[in-house]
């Protein structure tokens, strides 16, 4: 391997393709971040895709449509990234089943109603936008390519949330209450999805010098709270943190501390709704075996001229 040719290339920050000889840490730290990526997508379906039969409109419920059409979009975008690393998306999938990759925690948990539907594309897609930008430049050329084209459905996702939340908080005083609540429940679970502090973080320094990542954890994390309390405030709506309030000395908003344990038992699998989400996948997953196999064994055929194509 000619470390010093990949040295260069992070040196003089260019990107880092699958030809280019490159460490094996650096290929599993990639790996390791893509596969949790398209994991929180395809996982990430199942909470709103519930609520598309349920969404108060026809216009919501085809916006709600074509947002869970673009996570699953975005879950073979980074598959696809992951297997140039030399990992199959089968073998993602089963490791994924099988809890060895993880995925964000932001998605064990429940949508119980329409105002969570709404707040996850307003403060959950916005989370993502900020961590998911800086990943455009990551030094993995099909990482930072297929990030490019995710931002650019990311921001319709924010977009379509601020929008159905602008219209409860301005609606009756039940739905001004549902979107509040919706606020108070997921105000916690979005800053976690930047992931744990630095200071816990033990990827976070070897990404960095690497170029994965491009900020630290605790610095995307102030960016989303900066950007998200004036939108809140516009909308009429109260962040649920008694010590945040504006630091003009910094430029930034102080915040209070998070509840990092229950982030550490989210991780290890006990979120509300862990247990849920992974057997709908897998059920998913297998319910969908038969496909596969006549695919596999059509191209099989083909290959050996037992049909023509």
């Amino acid at each position: 391997m000619d470390t010093n040719t990949f040295e260069t290339l992070i040196a003089e920050g260019k990107t880092i393709e699958p030809h280019d000889p490159m460490p094996e840490d650096f290929r599993r730290s990639v790996l390791r971040q893509i596969a949790q990526h398209a994991h929180s997508e395809i996982i990430g379906m199942q909470p709103e895709g519930n609520w598309i039969s349920r969404a108060p409109s026809l216009y919501r419920k085809a916006i709600l449509i074509a947002k869970v059409q673009d996570e699953a979009g975005h879950g073979l975008y980074l598959y696809g990234a992951a297997e140039s690393l030399g990992m199959d998306q089968g073998e993602m999938l089963e490791r994924l089943h099988s809890g060895q990759q993880k995925y964000s925690t932001i998605f064990n948990y429940p949508m119980l109603t329409w105002a969570d539907v709404a707040v996850m594309g307003w403060m959950g897609d916005g989370a993502a936008i900020v961590n998911q930008v800086p990943l455009s430049r990551c030094s993995y050329g099909p990482y930072a390519r297929a990030m490019a084209r995710i931002c650019k459905e990311e921001s319709f996702h924010q977009r379509q949330g601020y929008d159905a939340m602008r219209v409860l908080a301005n609606g009756t005083e039940e739905q001004r209450n549902m979107a509040q609540d919706a606020v108070n429940r997921w105000w916690q679970p979005s800053l976690m999805l930047f992931g744990p502090p630095d200071t816990d973080s033990p990827n976070t320094a070897r990404s960095m010098a690497w170029g994965i990542k491009r900020h630290t954890n605790d610095e995307l994390r102030q960016r989303f709270i900066d950007l998200c309390v004036p939108q809140a405030e516009a909308l009429g709506l109260t962040i649920p943190d008694e010590e945040l309030i504006w630091d003009a000395e910094r430029g930034h908003y102080n915040s209070g501390p998070l509840d990092w344990d229950e982030f550490w038992a989210n991780v290890n699998g006990a979120g509300p709704c862990t247990r849920e989400r992974l057997a709908r996948r897998v059920a998913a997953h297998e319910d969908g075996r038969w496909v596969r196999e006549a695919a596999a064994a059509y191209e099989h055929q083909i290959e050996n001229g037992a049909l023509v194509s």
